[in-house]
C-alpha cells in the first residue's frame, strides 16, 4: 500500500518511508472542509493512503456525511487539493438539497434541480 503526505503547498507526494509518513500523519492538518448543515456534518480529508489499491490513479481524498438524510454518504477522488475542495462543495450542495430547512432547498435553487453523473464519477479524474 502506497503512503502519501502533503507538501508545503498542499500537493500529495508519495512517501516511501513508513516512519516518516507516520510522524507526518500523526500531526498533519488533513482537513480540507468541515461544515454543518442542519443535522449533517460534511467532512473532507486527505486520507494519506491510496484507496484505489493499485487500480489506477491514487485515491487520496474522501468526503463523508455524518447525520441527516445523507448519513454515511461518501465520495472519494484522486488529484489535487482543489479537486477535493470541489468534491466537498458538491457534497455540501447535495446535503443542502436534501435538507428542506436549508435556504437553497427552500428556494428551489437551480443547483438542487440539476441532474448529471453522480459526484463520484465527476471527482475521480
Amino acid at each position: 500500500m502506497q503512503h502519501y503526505i502533503l507538501d508545503e503547498k498542499g500537493a500529495p507526494v508519495a512517501e516511501p518511508d513508513l516512519m516518516t509518513w507516520a510522524r507526518w500523519f500523526e500531526k498533519a492538518e488533513r482537513h480540507v472542509g468541515n461544515e454543518t448543515i442542519g443535522d449533517s456534518e460534511i467532512s473532507t480529508v486527505f486520507l494519506g493512503l491510496d484507496h484505489a489499491f493499485g487500480g489506477g490513479a491514487p485515491v487520496l481524498w474522501e468526503t463523508m456525511v455524518f447525520g441527516g438524510k445523507l448519513d454515511q454518504e461518501q465520495d472519494r477522488c484522486s488529484g489535487s487539493r482543489e479537486q477535493a475542495e470541489a468534491m466537498h462543495a458538491r457534497m455540501v450542495e447535495r446535503v443542502k438539497c436534501s435538507n428542506p430547512s436549508s435556504a437553497t432547498a427552500a428556494l428551489g435553487g437551480n443547483k438542487c434541480n440539476q441532474s448529471g453523473p453522480p459526484p463520484f464519477a465527476e471527482a475521480r479524474g
